[in-house]
């Protein structure tokens, strides 16, 4: 066990390129990756299919940012087979009270149904994991994210793998040259997770990430 992983670690570790996992929730053991394909999602790429879309305007779920950070990675986490530890968990944890982790929630009523983490350093965005209870879920949170991120000035929006669910919504693979290079340049620039006056409607948030025209109705709440 390494008693040397520390939050600080962790951002270095990003900043280099790699990131952790583990085998299980009770593995004690740091696995450091860097892959030879990286997943990244374009910020200028997002895929909003007409599902999504309307899902996205309905006027169903709430969206709400860093509110419930622990429960987000703790049903991230809670699924049979698992790369985020109880010791990887923490990390975030207190990486989050440090100001550089941060959540999408989404909510129906009082119910947290879908989420998305990750860690922000420079103009870089590592998104660690997601999770969904309801359809759709997920990507939804994911549409907030992209939109938030393009809002505070992010360059990158790093996924680590490339899954079909995110090769849906636009997600492609690099090669780890190339990846390297985007983070390079990320990290010479400054972007905030939070920018002032940001307050994301429903209606602009499909119409931005998916480049759609005509009017839509804003019901989405956000928080």
């Amino acid at each position: 066990m390494d008693e040397a992983f520390t939050p600080e670690l962790l951002l270095r570790a990003y900043a280099m390129g790699i990131f952790p996992m583990s085998d299980g929730r009770d593995d004690p053991d740091i696995h450091w990756v860097d892959p030879r394909l990286r997943g990244v999602l374009p910020l200028d790429g997002f895929h909003v299919s007409r599902s999504l879309a309307k899902r996205i305007r309905s006027g169903r779920y709430r969206v709400s940012t860093d509110t419930v950070f622990k429960d987000v990675v703790e049903a991230c986490a809670d699924r049979g087979e698992t790369w985020i530890s109880q010791r990887i968990q923490a990390s975030y944890i207190q990486l989050h009270a440090q100001g550089a982790a941060h959540s999408i929630e989404v909510w129906e009523g009082d119910r947290l149904v879908g989420g998305v983490y990750g860690v922000a350093l420079g103009a870089a965005f590592f998104g660690e994991s997601m999770f969904s209870r309801v359809t759709d879920a997920s990507k939804l949170a994911l549409a907030f994210m992209v939109h938030r991120l393009r809002a505070g000035g992010f360059r990158l929006f790093d996924t680590q793998f490339l899954t079909p669910h995110l090769a849906s919504l636009g997600g492609r693979e690099i090669t780890r040259s190339e990846y390297h290079h985007l983070l390079a340049d990320a990290l010479k620039h400054r972007a905030t997770f939070d920018p002032a006056g940001y307050s994301p409607v429903s209606g602009a948030v499909s119409a931005s990430v998916a480049g759609a025209s005509g009017k839509t109705q804003d019901k989405t709440q956000t928080s």
